[in-house]
Order: structure tokens, then C-alpha cells, then sequence
């Protein structure tokens, strides 16, 4: 995966608070924004994977994800993603 550095313009406050925020989940802020940002395109993602598997190219895929019944959808991605690691890696 190739990376980006970029600049965006952000109030100083809630950036501060966020930088903390990453600090508490013990991750880079860079790795934060990432997951907040696949979960907020994650309609998108879906219907793009459901669109290619199934072959369904110009139909819409009427598609509502539903909510964790605990917690941010990030976190659980996260521990999957954690899980699948150790299991890789042995």
C-alpha cells in the first residue's frame, strides 16, 4: 500500500483531543484516521465487493450494515484483524 502525506485544516482543539484519543487506544493517529475512514466508506466498500463477486455491474445493492452492539465498528474491525494475525503468523 502506497502512502500519502497530506494537509488538511482542522480546529486546533479537536485535534489536539484526537491526537490524545489515538494515544489512549495506543495507536497512530495516521492508523486511526485510516479505520475512521474505511468505516465511514464502508457502504461503498461493500457494495463494490458485492458488485464484483456477484457481477451485478449497474444494479444498486441495497445494503443497511447493521450496529455493534457494543463499541466502535474500528475496534472490532481491529481485533479481527489482530486475531487473523496471530493465526498467520502461528
Amino acid at each position: 500500500m502506497v502512502k500519502v502525506k497530506t494537509s488538511i485544516y482542522i480546529d486546533r482543539e479537536l485535534w489536539e483531543k484526537f491526537k490524545k484519543h489515538a494515544l489512549t487506544k495506543d495507536m497512530e493517529v495516521s492508523a486511526l484516521l485510516e479505520d475512521l475512514m474505511r468505516d465511514e466508506m464502508i457502504e461503498e466498500t461493500i457494495d463494490e465487493i458485492l458488485v464484483s463477486v456477484v457481477g451485478l455491474e449497474g444494479q444498486e445493492v441495497d445494503f443497511e450494515p447493521i450496529e455493534p452492539k457494543q463499541g466502535l465498528v474500528s475496534e472490532l474491525v481491529r481485533a479481527v484483524r489482530d486475531e487473523r494475525g496471530r493465526r498467520i503468523s502461528g
